[in-house]
């Protein structure tokens, strides 16, 4: 099963940036379901980003990844848990236009459970975090 995404359609045509909330554990440990991403909208993808992306067969799903390689047709997209499935082993190259955008924030919701003062800290220090560009990912792809 694919991680899937839900974006905000607020002015979404015109915006440069969106938000998108990650469901699905194909992403872990980079990102976790619940998390919520900001996303940069027609920006240039590389090999190592995490992108948000329409499901190739499912067009109204939208899907997060990581672009791990450019391959003839588009990209090659894979999750970073590998025991996950859902990515480009599943259904292939991605085509360009499907990719939406290139994640470039991640913010961590507080669980209910952190109510401690150290909790509350440690929270409050690890919520936002760039999501960064890696291309640790490829080793999936030689690795098959």
């Amino acid at each position: 099963m694919p991680e899937l995404s839900r974006e905000t359609e607020r002015g979404r045509v015109a915006a440069l940036f969106g938000l998108a909330e990650v469901t699905g554990p194909s992403m872990v440990p980079t990102l976790y379901h619940g998390d919520v991403l900001v996303v940069r909208y027609g920006t240039r993808v590389r090999a190592g980003d995490v992108v948000v992306l329409r499901h190739p067969f499912q067009q109204d799903l939208l899907v997060v990844k990581r672009a791990a390689e450019r391959r003839e047709g588009g990209w090659w997209v894979l999750g970073d848990n590998a025991f996950a499935g859902g990515d480009s082993t599943d259904y292939g190259t991605v085509p360009d236009e499907l990719i939406l955008g290139r994640a470039r924030l991640r913010y961590r919701p507080r669980r209910r459970d952190q109510r401690s003062p150290l909790a509350l800290v440690r929270w409050a220090f690890s919520a936002a975090r760039p999501v960064l560009s890696t291309r640790s990912a490829s080793w999936r792809l030689r690795a098959r």
